[in-house]
């Protein structure tokens, strides 16, 4: 096994919208800042992710210093400032089976949204102090993660998606996988066998393979659903009912990550 390195991080700021790439990112007590602090959800606060709506893999996210913007095809890009914090703006919202708190957008932005993806919706962020647990069999009480499906970081290999892809008929990017952390230098899924790491400071528990599902079979160029790579990776990667690709991590203190740090494997 080679050196490895840190070779990409990725932000994901609305849940199931395109991620941003990073040369470097801080992390603080729910992951990587900016990390799935909004989502979209029902008329009933339930989440909604590109499981249902494909179209979400479409719309691109940039960051401003008190909001995002958001860009799709064919729709004029929107600004979307913060919500005012009050207890008047905040309601509960559902991620699985996690009952959280979070102030909506405002109706010209739901407007937008539920136009483009032909879908009533509206888009919330998280409510000040917003304290969503991570599942306690694999987590500390400590732990906290903001809207992601239920960890804070997701790492993947490089080598892995070079081993998937030559058995796919047609390779893919690591996007449809929507790591946050990828590294390089490792045997493919050598990922499995880690238990804990360090990343230049910081040191990560990897607890948990991560199962996949649909999403990753939603090309993100065209936001058209394809069975691919679910169908190849099930073919040697199924434990149970579940396909698993990458690992969720937990971090053990706040700090800064950045592409070029190496990884180092403790345990």
């Amino acid at each position: 096994m080679g050196h490895i390195r840190l070779t990409g991080i990725h932000l994901y700021p609305v849940k199931s919208f395109a991620g941003i790439e990073r040369q470097r990112s801080q992390l603080d007590n729910y992951g990587l800042q900016y990390d799935r602090h909004w989502m979209v959800v029902d008329e009933q606060g339930r989440f909604l992710s590109q499981r249902e709506l494909s179209r979400m893999a479409l719309i691109r996210v940039n960051l401003a210093e008190d909001g995002i913007s958001l860009t799709a095809p064919g729709m004029p890009d929107i600004e979307v400032g913060l919500p005012q914090q009050t207890s008047y703006s905040q309601r509960q919202v559902r991620v699985w089976n996690d009952d959280c708190m979070a102030i909506s957008a405002d109706p010209s932005t739901n407007e937008w949204l539920s136009q483009f993806l032909q879908h009533g919706c509206r888009l919330v962020t998280m409510a000040d102090g917003m304290n969503r647990q991570v599942d306690q069999r694999y987590a500390g009480p400590e732990d906290r993660t903001a809207f992601s499906d239920g960890f804070p970081l997701l790492l993947t290999s490089r080598e892995s998606l070079d081993d998937l892809n030559g058995r796919l008929p047609q390779s893919m990017t690591m996007d449809r996988f929507r790591p946050n952390l990828v590294v390089s230098g490792c045997n493919p899924f050598a990922e499995d066998e880690w238990s804990l790491i360090r990343i230049g400071d910081i040191v990560l528990r990897v607890v948990k393979p991560c199962s996949r599902c649909t999403i990753t079979c939603v090309d993100p160029l065209t936001g058209e659903r394809g069975v691919e790579p679910l169908k190849t990776l099930a073919g040697y990667r199924r434990k149970g009912n579940q396909v698993y690709f990458g690992q969720n991590l937990l971090h053990q203190q706040p700090g800064e990550l950045e592409v070029g740090m190496s990884v180092e494997i403790l345990e």
